[in-house]
């Protein structure tokens, strides 16, 4: 039943929304068209429901070819491959608003574990790739909202790359993250992780997650100081 209603929900409000934001979506799509290297939309393959892939849509921000240069998969704060339009869309969190299209069609829904390339989930432990994507992926999360600022995050690693950092701190833990949701997954958690996720959006400093859930996984020691 929860997952009937859920598709329901999503092919509705994607819909509400895909007529609310073409504005948005006609501005920025003749913005980036007229500047940088003209690209629009980036097609990503990724990892959904059941570990199949799929093309995820996201405005272009970064250069061409830009997962073979620099740090790869990987974005850090002022990261060179990021075009000037690009900083503002991926700041504002509009560069996310084509996946809109992706929950239309029904790759992802709105909420569930954040969908990642092949390679950024083969950092995830055993144990949590076996299990991650028997939900359907969302374009927003308890994943996703933790790591809303994930550039800062892995800009500031010390002494081992943010690859490393990657896989060693944030991948076991954001992975501990997307598992509680789906143990707990229910229309009401939905619900409250949107209206969260629009709250960020609006105030990206506040630490309002943290008040809003009791039961999460334990934080790593060296994510505290991002979360105080």
């Amino acid at each position: 039943m929860y997952i009937y209603v859920k598709r329901f929900f999503d092919i509705f409000f994607s819909l509400i929304c895909i007529l609310i934001f073409l504005p948005i979506f006609i501005i920025v799509s003749l913005i980036l068209k007229f500047s940088g290297e003209g690209e629009v939309f980036y097609l990503q393959k990724r990892l959904g429901f059941k570990i199949k892939k799929f093309s995820i849509i996201k405005f272009a921000t970064m250069l061409k070819n830009s997962e073979n240069i620099g740090s790869g998969t990987i974005t850090l704060r002022n990261d060179f491959r990021v075009t000037k339009p690009g900083k503002i869309l991926r700041k504002t969190k509009i560069n996310e608003l084509p996946q809109i299209f992706n929950i239309f069609i029904g790759d992802i829904s709105f909420v569930g574990p954040r969908p990642l390339v092949k390679k950024t989930f083969d950092d995830y432990p055993i144990t949590i790739k076996n299990l991650i994507y028997n939900s359907k992926p969302g374009l927003t999360g308890i994943g996703s909202i933790f790591f809303r600022d994930e550039e800062l995050i892995l800009s500031t690693t010390r002494n081992e790359s943010p690859q490393n950092f990657y896989k060693r701190v944030v991948a076991p833990f954001k992975g501990d993250l997307e598992l509680w949701y789906l143990h707990n997954k229910s229309f009401v958690l939905d619900f409250k992780l949107i209206v969260l996720t629009a709250y960020i959006v609006i105030f990206p400093k506040s630490k309002i997650i943290l008040n809003s859930f009791h039961n999460l996984p334990q934080i790593p020691g060296e994510l505290k100081e991002f979360f105080k």
